[in-house]
């Protein structure tokens, strides 16, 4: 039973996913951090966010519905849904893509992959560099077939 445990602690992916949720905490407080001191303030000027929470509640007996907090949980959602794109997903894709176009551009298109014919006649030349001549096509002698 210990060497089962021990084997399933030892494994990659379980300290991956400490790393992660770690990483994610943080990254959290991060965008929390822009949207409670960027976004909200931003928000405030347009209209009280406050009042959500108190506005559009629908009483039925003991039963409160308050669809104004609905509404500024979303309108909180979207906030940090813009955040998290705007700020670190849009440019890390636009790093991703600049990074791909400068590794490409030394490298054949990819829409045309290299054949077997093209790999040994490039050995052909390589071999016919060495020994400081140059061969033609078929001028080893040998009768292809």
């Amino acid at each position: 039973m210990i060497n089962g445990f021990k084997e399933f602690i030892m494994r990659g992916n379980v300290i991956d996913l400490a790393v992660a949720v770690v990483i994610g905490a943080a990254f959290t407080a991060v965008v929390n951090s822009i949207v409670e001191n960027l976004i909200n303030p931003l928000l405030g000027l347009l209209f009280q966010a406050d009042s959500l929470n108190n506005a559009l509640v629908w009483q039925v007996g003991d039963a409160k519905f308050s669809f104004g907090a609905i509404i500024g949980a979303i309108i909180s959602f979207l906030a940090v849904a813009a955040v998290v794109y705007f700020v670190f997903v849009m440019p890390m894709n636009h790093f991703k893509e600049r990074a791909e176009a400068k590794r490409k551009a030394g490298q054949p298109d990819p829409e045309t992959p290299e054949t077997e014919l093209d790999v040994l006649a490039e050995i052909r030349d390589l071999l016919a560099a060495q020994n400081g001549g140059s061969t033609a096509p078929g001028g080893s002698g040998r009768h292809s077939g």
